[in-house]
């Protein structure tokens, strides 16, 4: 069991991100065993819920002859474009049904902005809105954060990153993470760019 002071952070394991879903990750299906299994390890553990509004800016349906993968400037942002995706009260937007949820202290929704994207558990992509997870966590006496879920090289890492900055000890669970991999390389770039800020890469296995 790990100590007190320690959070397991779920990101985003949503329909959408899933398997048949608008914005699916492969084989992202392959995290909800392991990270059901990690949780019995944990006190604490949050989740993050991706929550849009149906006219967010991200979502290439409602930029006229733009596609999916296109960019615009969102928020003052450089912004790709998206499918439309975890529409707020969607099945895309709920949790996977076999994603052990008895234990959850509580979750942070993000992306209900439709003027700016959100990737991060804790700020929007301009960091001009928090979700509220840094003072949570803060006045839980949170210390370390175990950092797991989808997608690796977009939301789980943004929400890492953040994490890392805010003074919170990070670990990524990197084989508890999948990522969308619009380039081939994206998951082992995001991996490599939280080692270089000395966040913790770990395997499953370390904790179980």
């Amino acid at each position: 069991m790990q100590s007190k002071d320690s959070a397991l952070i779920i990101v985003d394991v949503q329909n959408d991100f899933l398997p048949g879903g608008s914005l699916a990750v492969q084989n992202g299906d392959e995290v909800i065993p392991i990270i059901n299994k990690l949780q019995e390890q944990f006190q604490f553990i949050v989740a993050t819920q991706d929550f849009h509004p149906a006219d967010h800016g991200s979502f290439a349906a409602n930029h006229p002859g733009k596609k999916i993968g296109d960019f615009v400037t969102l928020g003052g942002l450089s912004q790709i474009l998206w499918p439309v995706h975890c529409v707020q009260g969607t099945f895309g937007a709920e949790f996977h049904k076999d994603l052990n949820r008895h234990n959850w202290k509580a979750i942070f929704q993000k992306g209900k902005n439709p003027e700016v994207d959100s990737y991060s558990g804790f700020f929007d992509n301009a960091r001009k809105e928090s979700t509220g997870l840094a003072d949570y966590l803060k006045k839980e006496g949170i210390k370390k954060v175990y950092i797991t879920g989808l997608a690796l090289d977009y939301c789980v890492k943004f929400t890492a990153l953040d994490a890392h900055s805010l003074g919170f000890e990070t670990y990524l669970i990197f084989d508890a993470c999948r990522a969308v991999n619009i380039d081939p390389m994206d998951g082992n770039f995001a991996i490599e760019e939280m080692a270089k800020l000395k966040i913790n890469i770990i395997h499953s296995q370390e904790i179980l």
